[in-house]
C-alpha cells in the first residue's frame, strides 16, 4: 500500500483546497464538469468516491497540475494516470533533441531549460557566457538557476538592478510553490530569499537606464552592461510529469547595444 499525504487526507478535502485555491465555487465546478453542486459537496465531504473519470475531469477545469493529478488519484484510490519518465530516458529521445536545436538555435543570445526545481538540464553558449566568473563550488552539478542568479559569489554581484531582479524571481518561485505545494521548492526558496544581497547600491544605475516595456535583468560582462528581456515556455497539454515541469527560458536583448555585443560575441 502506498503511504502518502494524499492518501491519508483522502481525495475530497485535496478537491476542496484546489476549488478554494483557485477561487470557484461548487456550483460553477458543477457545470464547468457537466455535474451537479450536491455531487461536488458530496465528493468533497466523503460521501461519495468519484470515478477515476471525474477526478481527471475535475482536475482538468481546476487547472491541477499534472503531478499533483496523480496525487489525486492515489488519495481516490486509482493508480497514477501521468507518467514520470526521467529525462535521460529513451523514450525522451526526440524531446531532447528538440530542445537541443531550439536553444543552439537561439544563439547568440541566453536561453535555457529548467526542471520544477529550477535546476538547469540544457543550456546553450549564450548562458555559459553569462557564468564567467562563478565559483566553481556553485557549478557543481546540479546546476541551479536560482542559486546561480542570486547567491552572492554567483551572477548576483555583477546584475545592476539586483533588488529589482530579485524581487521578480522571488515572486515566481512563490507563485510556483502555490501552484505545486512543493515542500523542497519551499525549502529552495527560503535558502535563497535568505541570501544578503551581494551590493546594496545595486539599483542606482538603474535610475539612469532607459525605459523598457518589461523589467530587464541588465548585467555586466566584461565591462559592459547588458540587457536581457526573460521569457518563459512550457508545453501544451504535457502527459507526463517530467514533461509537464520543464520550461524554456530565454533571455531576449532589450536595447541595440546588447544585440550588437551578442552578435560579436558568440561565433
Amino acid at each position: 500500500m502506498t503511504t502518502t499525504t494524499a492518501d491519508d487526507r483522502g481525495v475530497g478535502p485535496l478537491l476542496r483546497a484546489w476549488r478554494e485555491q483557485r477561487r470557484v465555487s461548487q456550483l460553477e465546478l458543477a457545470l464547468r464538469a457537466d455535474s451537479s453542486a450536491r455531487h461536488i459537496s458530496f465528493i468533497e465531504t466523503g460521501r461519495s468516491r468519484p470515478s477515476e473519470e471525474m477526478v481527471l475531469r475535475l482536475a482538468e477545469h481546476l487547472d491541477v497540475p499534472v503531478r499533483e493529478r496523480n496525487a489525486l488519484l492515489l488519495a481516490a484510490g486509482y493508480a497514477p494516470h501521468y507518467p514520470e519518465t526521467p529525462l535521460a530516458a529513451p523514450e525522451l529521445d526526440a524531446l531532447r533533441d528538440g530542445i537541443e536545436r531550439l536553444i543552439q538555435g537561439y544563439e547568440p543570445y541566453p536561453a535555457l531549460v529548467l526542471d520544477a526545481m529550477y535546476n538547469v538540464v540544457a543550456a546553450n553558449r549564450g548562458i555559459l557566457m553569462l557564468l564567467d566568473g562563478v565559483p566553481e563550488s556553485l557549478l557543481a552539478p546540479p546546476l541551479n538557476a536560482m542559486r546561480l542568479t542570486l547567491h552572492p559569489e554567483g551572477m548576483a554581484p555583477r546584475i545592476r538592478n539586483l533588488r529589482a531582479w530579485r524581487g521578480h524571481l522571488l515572486e515566481q518561485m512563490e507563485r510556483q510553490i502555490a501552484l505545486r505545494r512543493s515542500e523542497p521548492l519551499r525549502a529552495l526558496y527560503e535558502e535563497v530569499a535568505a541570501y544578503p544581497l551581494a551590493h546594496e547600491d545595486g539599483d542606482d544605475e538603474e535610475l539612469e537606464a532607459p525605459a523598457y516595456f518589461a523589467l530587464p535583468m541588465r548585467i555586466e560582462h566584461e565591462g559592459r552592461v547588458l540587457s536581457f528581456i526573460s521569457s518563459i515556455s512550457t508545453f501544451n497539454t504535457p502527459m507526463d510529469v517530467t514533461v509537464a515541469e520543464l520550461a524554456i527560458e530565454t533571455f531576449l536583448p532589450a536595447d541595440p547595444a546588447t544585440v550588437k555585443y551578442l552578435q560579436g560575441f558568440v561565433s
